[in-house]
């Protein structure tokens, strides 16, 4: 070759090793092997693993509890417990039982339904750092762990509304034909959880403290969503801003629509209607594009 000719492919060399990867990638047809994929295509591929998330879920559910002796009565029994707990501190100490017709129905009925959330919360938060081995492992939507977090405290609030209707039932509440509502207030619910969930799960997987701050949180949520008391009775000498925040409270919502169901025997106001299922679409469109919008970032570091 004489040496014009080596210059020229010289040149062409160094040009080629100059190329930025992206674009050497673009030319020869070549994509990301974790790059987010459009929002359809990851709806679907969450769906063909539909079957995966619920076993998934089920099977947490079995391993939680294998090693202690009631196993999965603590699922029940942990809600009940602090029922009774608060049951002392507010209906008997702080009275408040005397200002509430059926304060044990009422308490029960606040604190298994905020439990479902809080619970579901929680999971949420650490189901992206909790499975980091699992995620850096395989390929799959990684808003498959949340999702199954969420459907696994469904499983669990399966059994702890057949007891809550039951003691509902013992402290004297009649059945009503308003009971058959009592499925679409928790899918309600549990869309609003799901999104929240998701929204959490992203948190959690970049600002680990999250975990140590969120039992803050969701405490401080307690008190405000009327689980011990008749939310609108404390929040009529508030501020307008005030006390429109905690009455359009999502857990309050949720909280005083199964109320109304189970132990007022009426059909949910209008605002409850629109409260609840408000929260619940835009938790789920929230959740699930703010989960989604980084995708490619589980994992990572």
């Amino acid at each position: 070759m004489s040496q014009p000719e080596s210059a020229v492919a010289d040149a062409q060399a160094g040009g080629q090793a100059q190329e930025s990867l992206a674009a050497l990638a673009e030319r020869y047809g070549l994509r990301r092997a974790i790059a987010r994929p459009t929002l359809p295509a990851y709806l679907r591929q969450l769906w063909d693993r539909r079957h995966f998330i619920v076993t998934y879920a089920t099977s947490r559910n079995v391993s939680n509890y294998s090693e202690s002796a009631l196993g999965q009565l603590w699922q029940v029994l942990t809600p009940l417990l602090n029922a009774a707990v608060y049951w002392l501190m507010f209906g008997v100490i702080l009275a408040q039982s005397k200002h509430i017709e059926n304060y044990p129905a009422f308490l029960i009925t606040g604190v298994m339904v905020f439990t479902f959330t809080q619970r579901t919360v929680t999971g949420g938060a650490k189901s992206i750092s909790g499975n980091l081995s699992l995620i850096r492992a395989l390929h799959f939507p990684r808003a498959t762990l949340p999702l199954a977090y969420a459907i696994q405290e469904l499983q669990i609030l399966g059994w702890s509304m057949g007891v809550l209707i039951v003691l509902v039932l013992i402290t004297g509440e009649p059945i009503s034909w308003l009971w058959l509502l009592i499925p679409v207030a928790l899918i309600f619910q549990f869309i609003f959880n799901l999104g929240a969930s998701l929204f959490m799960a992203r948190i959690g997987a970049f600002v680990r403290d999250i975990t140590q701050l969120l039992p803050f949180i969701l405490r401080t949520w307690l008190y405000a969503s009327g689980v011990f008391y008749m939310i609108t009775d404390k929040t009529k000498d508030l501020p307008g801003a005030l006390r429109w925040a905690m009455e359009f409270n999502p857990a309050a919502a949720y909280i005083e629509f199964m109320r109304d169901l189970l132990i007022y025997q009426r059909f949910p106001e209008r605002w409850a209607w629109v409260t609840c299922i408000f929260w619940a679409v835009f938790a789920a469109i929230g959740g699930f594009w703010y989960f989604w919008r980084a995708e490619e970032r589980y994992g990572r570091g």
